[in-house]
């Protein structure tokens, strides 16, 4: 089953409250939370205050997405879980040890997710497979919403859930940039199972009609 997981870097902001409550009101299945360093990334976006913040509001049953875009995230792991993160992804670009992140990570009873730039190949993270629980593939140059999925990186997407099916293994393969509705389909065939979508989700007349697009329920 397809996971839509709507960036709340795409939110207004000055009332994330309402972003929040209008993710879960059309159906979302994970919210996504971008943290940016202006570091790693040229943006800045929110911290671990916002995140639980959020948690105080959608309580314990949501499942909060938050991604890392900053540098050592090892510095902030413990400070991410005890605000109420569900998952905490890394870059592999970022950190200085990933064996140990993930460790720690799973230490603190978080779930354990590991990020690829476009430009990163996949082979980096293959001895870590079995032991995460995400695999995230930017599909765009991370540090801005709104931008054009990269098609070069399906074919990684591809070859990760290829070699899950292989193995076994049972990490989610997530798809982070550009995602709509027009395609989705490429993404979810290529073997992603969770889509995170930005601006086509906030921006969106017709949440509903999105979703059920992005998942494959409506043509």
């Amino acid at each position: 089953m397809i996971k839509i997981a709507p960036s709340l870097l795409s939110a207004d902001f000055s009332d994330m409250r309402s972003g929040v409550e209008t993710a879960l009101k059309y159906g979302a299945d994970w919210l996504h939370c971008d943290v940016m360093d202006g570091v790693f990334v040229p943006n800045l976006s929110f911290g671990s205050k916002m995140i639980a913040d959020i948690r105080r509001y959608v309580g314990k049953d949501a499942y909060l997405d938050v991604h890392l875009m900053i540098v050592k995230p090892e510095r902030y792991l413990e400070r991410f879980a005890e605000a109420g993160a569900s998952q905490i992804t890394v870059h592999v670009e970022a950190t200085e040890d990933l064996q140990e992140t993930i460790r720690r990570i799973h230490a603190l009873g978080v779930d354990a997710g590991v990020s690829l730039n476009p430009s990163t190949d996949e082979t980096v993270i293959l001895p870590f497979l079995e032991e995460i629980e995400t695999v995230l593939c930017m599909t765009v140059v991370p540090g801005y919403g709104g931008q054009r999925l990269i098609g070069s990186v399906i074919p990684k997407i591809l070859r990760l859930a290829e070699r899950k099916k292989e193995n076994g293994y049972s990490f989610e393969l997530e798809a982070d940039g550009g995602v709509r509705a027009d395609n989705a389909s490429v993404l979810r065939e290529a073997g992603a199972t969770v889509l995170v979508a930005g601006s086509a989700f906030y921006g969106a007349e017709d949440k509903k009609s999105l979703l059920r697009k992005l998942k494959g329920e409506e043509d």
